[in-house]
């Protein structure tokens, strides 16, 4: 894997290619194509022989993280957390693979501070286009789908410059991803899990290594901030258990304790406080961090529900994320007025590969119409509604967490390779095997949708989802956009 992610972004860095959109010819500076380039600049490849070595390079490396996962229990500990650490590093010193998206974060945060332009209400081709983010950003025809909190983090970094910027950026990712595999660690051992395991299938796989850190993608931030909370949720929990308190041991303690009980239920505490246990602050500090990852990424609200029904004291953490959600809000209020992300028109994409365009193919609407993802929405609201139940008669919100995601993931219209992140974390730490084998399962599937030849393999198995009427509207709705 290692040898293979050197190949990969050295060959990124090296010249101007497909694999670093942001690249221009005669214009691919050094501080965007990073230190790599030096490795492979005596290599160049036609655009076929790179799609080949590019899918080639990224089925070995899912090959190995698969085999690395089974003999995960025989490894040693500090050489295979190090070898995390050395891949997410090779792909930190990359240049944006494939896509360009850390440039629009960035050129939304400008258009705010440089321009004054707000950007939930203005779209960047109204910007002056001599801005340096301009040129490397895409999404000039859609208004800022991104949460307050990420452009607030964009316009933070605007003083230092374009460069200065998309490495801070860069820097933060990869700070938090590396926090993210710690965190699992911790929240394994936590739970009797295999803490290497857990750390390794979420740090090691390559969708997130390629499409998520190789790409700078926030989605790292929104994942920190979820992790956070959850640690929390467990370390307050497994504190209280050791720290129980024993049984009363005559009438009258069992009739106060039984009344204090009654009183708890409110806020879910199945027994009153005992002394030297985690107070309010834990999940009211948990609250403030699901909420602000949702600040993030609005994807993230769809475990809110759960994880509250499936804590312990449910009262507290939702007191945090609605003292998170107000706070949140002042600072967007304040920075963009009452306007909010675009989500509608994100929403509204359609990439061809995502099931609910085939589905809709395979019954001959066409693609996903509006009737077919209507009715995948409703599909996702049951599912959420399922795991909150399944969380709140379970005490546990990691499992529902994961098949509410597994569900998020089947549903969307818009899904890229590296959304398999938002699940890796569930799925490393639930108690279910089945949800590690979904996530690997749909890890396969975005691979295939993200690779140079999906085109050519729908294709190749008779699907036409781009050839039919709603597949060309589909087509030309995202280029209206992204331009």
């Amino acid at each position: 894997m290692v040898l293979v992610s050197l190949v990969i972004c050295a060959l990124a860095a090296a010249h101007p290619t497909y694999l670093s959109p942001t690249a221009r010819t005669g214009d691919y500076p050094s501080w965007l194509a990073g230190p790599l380039a030096p490795l492979a600049s005596w290599i160049s490849f036609s655009t076929a022989t790179l799609s080949a070595v590019f899918t080639i390079a990224i089925a070995v490396m899912y090959v190995a993280y698969v085999a690395v996962l089974i003999c995960a229990p025989r490894l040693n500990p500090a050489y295979a957390l190090g070898v995390v650490v050395a891949l997410q590093i090779i792909f930190f010193l990359a240049p944006p693979l494939p896509l360009t998206d850390i440039f629009n974060y960035l050129n939304y945060g400008r258009m705010e501070v440089v321009h004054h332009l707000n950007p939930y209400t203005t779209i960047p081709a109204l910007e002056p286009h001599n801005d340096p983010t301009f040129a490397l950003s895409n999404w000039h025809g859609l208004e800022s789908p991104y949460g307050p909190l990420l452009t607030l983090i964009a316009m933070a970094v605007v003083p230092l410059g374009v460069a200065g910027s998309y490495w801070a950026l860069k820097c933060a990712l990869l700070a938090t991803s590396l926090a993210c595999v710690w965190l699992v660690w911790r929240s394994a051992g936590l739970l009797g899990r295999n803490r290497l395991g857990a750390a390794l299938f979420l740090g090691l796989n390559p969708l997130l290594l390629v499409w998520g850190l190789g790409a700078d993608h926030s989605d790292f931030l929104m994942l920190f901030l979820i992790l956070s909370g959850l640690y929390l949720l467990l370390e307050a929990r497994v504190r209280r258990a050791t720290l129980a308190p024993p049984p009363p041991g005559n009438a009258v303690g069992a009739v106060v304790a039984a009344w204090r009980r009654a009183l708890g239920w409110i806020d879910g505490a199945p027994r009153p406080l005992g002394a030297g246990e985690p107070g309010w602050g834990w999940e009211l500090t948990a609250g403030i961090a699901l909420a602000s990852a949702v600040a993030i990424k609005a994807s993230a609200a769809i475990l809110i529900p759960i994880v509250v029904a499936g804590s312990a004291r449910r009262i507290r953490l939702a007191a945090g994320i609605a003292i998170g959600a107000a706070g949140l809000a002042g600072a967007s209020i304040a920075a963009f007025g009452l306007n909010v992300p675009n989500i509608g028109q994100q929403d509204a994409l359609v990439i061809p590969s995502g099931i609910p365009n085939i589905v809709g193919y395979l019954i001959g609407a066409g693609g996903e119409t509006v009737g077919v993802r209507t009715a995948f929405t409703a599909v996702l609201a049951v599912a959420v509604l399922a795991a909150t139940v399944w969380a709140w008669r379970s005490r546990d919100w990691i499992s529902p967490c994961a098949w509410a995601t597994v569900v998020l993931l089947l549903t969307l219209g818009w899904e890229l390779p590296w959304y398999v992140v938002w699940l890796l974390p569930f799925a490393a730490l639930s108690r279910l095997r089945r949800a590690r084998i979904a996530a690997l399962a749909i890890g396969v599937y975005l691979f295939l949708g993200g690779m140079p030849y999906a085109t050519s393999l729908e294709k190749a198995i008779g699907l036409h989802p781009n050839s039919t009427i709603v597949g060309r509207e589909d087509q030309r709705f995202v280029h209206s956009l992204l331009f």
